[in-house]
C-alpha cells in the first residue's frame, strides 16, 4: 500500500467531484476455476485499490458524502480460515491502514443499500464486470440484471477517470519497477528462443522472471510466430528459422500496476533484407509518434500521424499507392495497420477499460470512430501531463483480411493486390514502449531495451 494519507487525499477528491450520496466500492471475490475450492488467482478491483487499498476478496466499502463516513464491509479470519491460510491481520487493523475507523460484517451490506435506495439516496457505482457483482447490484437495486449497467453512475465514472488518469510520483514510480521487470522478462526471451523450440518454451522465461523479481504477469502473454492475429496467445508451435516472433508481454507488481512491452525478433541471429526493411517502417512510424508527445496534442492525431508514415513507406515498396492522407481518411491503411496506436496504462493494462472507453480515451466533443482500424484506437483524446500510455505500431500481413478485401475490390486505389502475394506467410511486426507525458513532451519508462535492427541482431547474438 501507498501511505494512509495517499488514500485519504484521494477519497476526499472523490467526494468533491461526485457530490451526494453513497459511493459503493465493490472488492473482487475469489472465483472457482473447476471446483469450489480450486481458485483462479485473486486479483483485486483496480479502483477498489486506487481509493481503498486492500488487497484481500470480499471486501467492499461504502463512502457516504452525505455524512461524511466511510465504511469497509467484510469478514474476519474464522479458525478454519486461520488453519489454511495462517493468521491474518485484523480488518479493523488493515482499514486503519487506509485511514478507514469504521468496519462492518460483509452481511449488514446489503441492508444497508437497500435501505438508501428506499429512501431514495443516490447510490453509485461503476459498471460491474464480475456476474456476482451484478447479481448483488440486481437484488439491492431491485432491478432486473440486464438493466444494472445501464444504473452505473456516470458522476462516478467521470470522477474516477478525472483522478486515475493522472499519475502521481509514487505511481509513476511502481509502473517504472513494473516497466523494469518487463525490460528483463524480453531480454530473457529474445536472448533464449532458437529454432526447434515451441512458442511454450520461449515464453516460459517470460513467467519465470516476472515471478522471480516477485511479481506476475500483468497480461496473458502475447508470444507467437503468427504475429498477424494481433492478440495470438503462445502455443506448441515450433520455431523455425526465416520466421519472426513478436513478443508482448509485461509485468505486474505485488501493487498491481504493470508494464507493456512488444518487440519482434526474428528466429535467426539476423534479419532478412524484407524483414530488416519492414522493420525499419515500423520503427520510423514509432520514432515520429513519440516525437508528437506532449501535453495538449490529441492522441488521435498521433496515431494518424503514424498511420501516414506507415503508408508513404509501404508506398516505397509498392505495397500501396495513391494519396498518402487520403488512403488513412478512407482506412486502407488498416489492412496492414488494423488496430490502435496505444492505450492509457496504470493498475490496468488497458487502464480502467471497464469504465468505458468514451469516458477514459474520449470525451464529449471527441467522438469514438467506427471505422475499420480506427474504432479500435482506445485513447483519443488529448493528452495531459501525468497521463501514462503505450505506443505500439506495426505491420501485419494477414492472408484472410487480404482475401476478403480482393475480393471485394476494396481501396485498389490506394493497394497494390497484386504485390501482397509475396507477404502471405510473412507474418507482422509490433514495436511497444510505455511513456509518461511531462510538461515539455515525455519521458520513457523503464531502462533500455533494444528495438533498432542493430540492437535486436545484439541481443539475438547474445552480444
Amino acid at each position: 500500500m501507498f501511505h494512509k494519507e495517499d488514500y485519504v487525499q484521494r477519497r476526499a477528491q472523490l467526494k468533491k467531484q461526485v457530490g451526494s450520496g453513497l459511493i459503493l466500492l465493490l472488492g473482487n471475490e475469489e472465483s472457482s476455476m473447476n471446483y469450489k475450492d480450486n481458485w483462479y488467482h485473486f486479483r483485486q478491483d483496480s479502483s477498489f485499490l486506487y481509493f481503498i487499498g486492500l488487497d484481500k476478496p470480499g471486501l467492499a466499502a461504502v463512502i457516504d458524502i452525505d455524512k461524511d463516513t466511510v465504511t469497509i464491509y467484510g469478514d474476519e479470519a474464522t479458525v478454519d480460515d486461520i488453519v489454511w491460510i495462517g493468521v491474518q491481520q485484523s480488518l479493523r487493523e488493515e482499514a486503519e491502514g487506509a485511514g478507514v475507523s469504521v468496519t462492518k460484517p460483509s452481511g449488514v451490506l446489503a441492508s444497508e443499500v437497500k435501505n438508501a435506495v428506499s429512501r431514495q439516496q443516490p447510490v453509485h457505482f461503476l459498471p460491474p464486470y464480475r456476474p456476482e457483482h451484478l447479481l448483488k447490484l440486481s437484488s439491492w437495486l431491485g432491478v432486473p440484471p440486464h438493466l444494472v449497467q445501464k444504473k452505473a453512475s456516470v458522476p462516478l465514472i467521470k470522477a474516477v477517470v478525472a483522478q486515475r488518469s493522472i499519475k502521481s510520483p509514487e505511481e509513476v514510480a511502481e509502473i517504472e519497477k513494473a516497466v523494469n521487470i518487463s525490460v528483463d522478462m524480453h531480454l530473457a526471451a529474445a536472448g533464449f528462443a532458437a529454432a526447434g523450440m515451441t512458442e511454450a518454451e520461449v515464453a516460459s522465461q517470460l513467467y519465470e522472471t516476472a515471478v522471480r523479481a516477485g511479481g506476475k504477469l500483468a497480461f496473458p502473454a502475447i508470444l507467437t510466430v503468427n504475429g498477424q492475429i494481433l492478440h495470438n496467445h503462445y502455443t506448441s508451435t515450433v520455431l523455425q528459422k526465416g520466421q519472426l516472433v513478436i513478443c508482448d508481454s509485461g509485468a505486474e507488481t505485488a501493487m498491481h500496476y504493470g508494464g507493456d512491452l512488444t518487440r519482434t525478433f526474428p528466429v535467426d541471429k539476423q534479419f532478412t533484407n524484407q524483414q530488416k526493411e519492414l522493420y525499419e517502417i515500423v520503427l520510423h512510424a514509432h520514432t515520429s509518434a513519440v516525437d508528437m508527445l506532449k501535453p495538449g496534442v490529441l492522441y488521435k492525431d498521433v496515431h494518424l500521424e503514424a498511420c501516414e508514415k506507415l503508408v508513404e513507406e509501404l508506398q516505397q515498396i509498392g505495397l500501396m499507392k495513391g494519396d498518402v492522407q487520403e488512403a488513412v481518411a478512407q482506412g486502407a491503411h488498416a489492412q496492414f495497420f488494423p488496430c490502435g496506436l496505444g492505450h492509457m496504462m496504470g493498475l490496468d493494462t488497458h487502464d480502467m477499460e471497464n469504465l468505458g472507453e468514451e469516458y477514459v480515451g474520449y470525451t464529449e466533443d471527441l467522438k469514438k470512430s467506427t471505422q475499420f482500424g480506427l474504432k479500435s484506437l482506445r485513447l483519443g483524446r488529448a493528452l495531459e501531463e501525468g497521463f501514462v500510455l503505450t505506443v505500439e505500431p506495426g505491420l501485419y500481413f494477414n492472408p484472410n483480411l487480404m482475401d476478403m478485401w480482393a475480393a471485394e475490390n476494396k481501396f485498389t486505389q490506394f493497394i497494390n493486390y497484386n504485390k501482397l502475394e509475396a507477404f502471405r506467410d510473412f507474418g507482422g511486426i509490433r514495436i511497444e514502449e510505455d511513456f509518461l507525458i511531462t510538461p515539455e513532451g515525455s519521458r520513457l519508462l523503464g531502462k533500455p531495451l533494444p528495438k533498432t535492427v542493430e540492437g535486436i541482431e545484439a541481443l539475438r547474438n547474445n552480444i
